[in-house]
């Protein structure tokens, strides 16, 4: 189950201790000096490690000491005598994480070892959480990553978010799908007093309910079934960092109500206990959902949404910002060529005049892989046109904040016509339910040039009967 090293010089006590934890089903190894222990962690790293506080030459104290500056998550219990209590405290100031008083019965070994291995299981949990948004963070901490562009709209979202950072304010970050909300929550938390500490993503709309919960506030062995061991919760693992709940809004009720709990008391409990457990957490949270309707709606809880909107960012789609799209593109022509296509250099004006045509409803993450499906086929030094996607020459032009298409000077003034035409037809056409002497009203037009104009644009097959009295 784990790796575990006893130090002891006391034979009887070391062999006593060895037999206890590989009973336990623990791979043990076991030396007779603080050297020799140092000595096997160089040679390989160990879940836990049990040193004895008296021996000779190398004391328990410091072991401790060189085992913490060799890897300062080494996780290390010291055995005392009863009388030795104040130096098993100085042992923890080192570094120890408990100690256990001999004589002792092996109960209570297994007992503060297992506890020690939780630590050391939680430990590893966080350096691996860590160690995905490392590169992630290098990046968009001061460079906002692929939050690239200098269009005003981007640059006042920026703005404000540096100011959010520095406080330790609840940010709710909205947004459409695809326009950088993990970016913003990451540039939150480096730009932060809290960016020594872990930073924690949980994307809420990909785990069922019951999952959810032990996933957010964990839970203990035995609360349902399938539960063979205790669990820590990311709120728990992100104690001193930031915790990241990505798509807030697609949470259910229960949840909702435990969430608010932890908003107000700073507190967690595990599901299938009564305790509750202090944390220290500044919680950003994102949507593409408008909350304030799902609140009148009776979706999401009223007061938990004004817990999470003390702060709130409204990222820009990235229609709202076509000046970006070429610097976007640019930058992510950088960002993929050396992996996927080295000859690449960059974009000639054709491709960027395709790309600035293009609607874009998957915002930059959209982009990003259009960009990389191109690198993917290009065959020069720079990309063009005919190296993006097919559906790029003949894309839905970019609309404006109504929805409408916005003109460009490479089409002519009929396809524009057309294209406002069509989307006028379609918005009246769902307002009225589909309903098409309803839909004719709305527009001013006959219901027999409805019919003609529906058929045309593809919303009904051609000869499809009128309704009655139509």
């Amino acid at each position: 189950m784990a790796r575990i090293l006893v130090i002891d010089d006391h034979d009887t006590l070391r062999e006593g201790m060895t037999v206890t934890l590989t009973r336990s089903g623990h791979t043990v190894s076991a030396v007779r000096s603080g050297a020799d222990g140092l000595a096997a962690y160089k040679k390989a790293p160990f879940d836990l490690v049990v040193t004895d506080l008296k021996m000779d030459g190398m004391d328990g104290i410091a072991v401790t000491r060189s085992l913490k500056a060799l890897d300062p998550a080494a996780v290390v219990m010291v055995v005392t005598a009863f009388g030795t209590i104040e130096t098993a405290v100085q042992a923890m100031q080192e570094g120890a994480y408990d100690f256990i008083t001999k004589p002792f019965p092996p109960d209570v070994l297994r007992a503060k070892v297992e506890k020690g291995l939780e630590l050391a299981a939680t430990r590893r949990q966080v350096e691996r959480l860590s160690a995905r948004t490392a590169a992630h963070d290098a990046d968009a901490a001061l460079s906002h990553g692929s939050m690239v562009g200098d269009s005003e709209v981007l640059q006042k979202l920026l703005g404000q978010a540096r100011k959010a950072a520095a406080s330790d304010a609840t940010v709710l970050v909205r947004g459409e799908s695809g326009t950088g909300k993990e970016l913003v929550a990451r540039m939150l938390h480096q730009l932060s007093p809290r960016k020594e500490g872990p930073f924690i993503v949980v994307h809420c709309a990909a785990l069922a309910e019951t999952l959810l919960e032990s996933e957010l506030f964990g839970h203990e062995r035995g609360a349902f079934t399938g539960a063979v061991k205790r669990k820590l919760g990311r709120f728990e693992l992100a104690d001193g960092g930031t915790i990241f709940l990505d798509e807030i809004g697609e949470i259910p009720a229960s949840v909702q109500t435990k969430l608010l709990r932890v908003l107000q008391e700073k507190e967690v409990q595990r599901v299938g206990s009564e305790e509750t457990l202090k944390v220290d957490v500044r919680v950003v949270s994102a949507t593409h959902r408008d909350l304030q309707a799902e609140v009148k709606a009776g979706r999401f809880r009223e007061d938990l949404y004004y817990r999470l909107h003390i702060v709130p960012l409204v990222l820009p789609p990235l229609r709202e910002r076509p000046e970006d799209i070429s610097s976007l593109a640019r930058h992510f022509v950088a960002k993929h060529a050396s992996r996927v296509n080295r000859r690449v250099k960059g974009l000639d004006e054709g491709a960027l005049k395709a790309l600035a045509r293009h609607a874009w409803p998957g915002n930059v993450r959209e982009l990003e892989n259009v960009i990389e499906q191109a690198l993917v086929f290009a065959e020069g030094e720079v990309l063009t046109e005919a190296d993006l996607p097919s559906h790029l020459s003949t894309s839905t032009p970019r609309t404006d904040a109504t929805g409408l298409p916005i003109p460009h000077g490479d089409r002519p003034l009929p396809d524009i016509l057309e294209d406002i035409e069509r989307q006028l037809i379609a918005r009246a056409y769902e307002k009225a339910g589909k309903v098409k002497t309803e839909t004719a009203r709305l527009l001013g037009i006959k219901t027999s040039a409805l019919y003609y104009k529906l058929e045309k644009y593809g919303f009904i097959s051609k000869g499809e009967a009128p309704e009655e009295g139509g």
